[in-house]
């Protein structure tokens, strides 16, 4: 078992990560309020595996063409997929999407309040079912990918298990994070965080709040 992290070093990461978002953090049509759930989960499709920023600039227009549910499941497979060429994986996007859209007129376009039950929705994965919990439901779940994971085990100390979503100690490190009333901001906080100033190759740790507790930082010479 890995060594109990403490609640200090905890809000200590929670405080400057909230500092650092309230004065540097990215500005996204999905995560204005007022939104439907239709919205909300096109966003999380669109952003896997994509820059936010490219999406941004796609996201509105989509909406525009295909505003709900039923303008999905009514309109051709290739439509769909020459739509979703600007911005990648046009043939697994459609395919989800279509998937996803078919399951939802289903189901009148409500979603399920229980997470055993929100998981049999085709491809609700657990970060996109982590994502409907946390912007629809306001549960306190972690945004955890590739890019939050990198920010947490370089503050932190890293994890044991190669695949995120069935890492004990990373798991249980994000929940505790963003255990807090402001559990969005820290989610958004950190991923902004991540693209910004935690960047996977060249960080800027000289520029970093977090660095005189990072793990990172302190036993890598190279970064200072």
């Amino acid at each position: 078992m890995r060594s109990q992290i403490s609640e200090t070093k905890i809000n200590f990461f929670r405080f400057e990560i909230l500092n650092w978002y309230r004065e540097n953090g990215r500005k996204f049509p999905w995560r204005l309020r007022g939104l439907t759930i239709y919205d909300y989960i096109i966003a999380e499709v669109l952003l896997q595996r994509t820059k936010a920023e490219t999406i941004s600039k796609f996201y509105s227009a989509f909406l525009k063409r295909f505003p709900n549910w039923e303008s999905i499941v009514n309109s051709q497979p290739q439509e769909i997929e020459n739509y979703l060429i600007p911005v990648g994986l046009y043939r697994q996007r459609s395919k989800r999407l279509i998937s996803l859209a078919n399951e939802m007129t289903k189901r009148n376009g409500v979603l399920p309040k229980k997470r055993i039950e929100l998981e049999t929705i085709p491809f609700m994965g657990q970060y996109i079912a982590n994502a409907v919990e946390l912007i629809i439901f306001n549960r306190k779940s972690p945004l955890i990918d590739i890019n939050m994971s990198r920010v947490l085990e370089r503050f932190f100390g890293q994890r044991t298990m190669a695949d995120i979503r069935y890492d004990p100690y990373l798991q249980n490190l994000a929940l505790q994070i963003v255990d807090h009333k402001k559990a969005k901001e820290i989610n958004w906080g950190i991923l902004d965080f991540a693209a910004l100033i935690c960047k996977p190759i060249k960080p800027l740790c000289q520029i970093c709040a977090l660095r005189t507790k990072c793990n990172l930082f302190k036993f890598y010479p190279k970064f200072k």
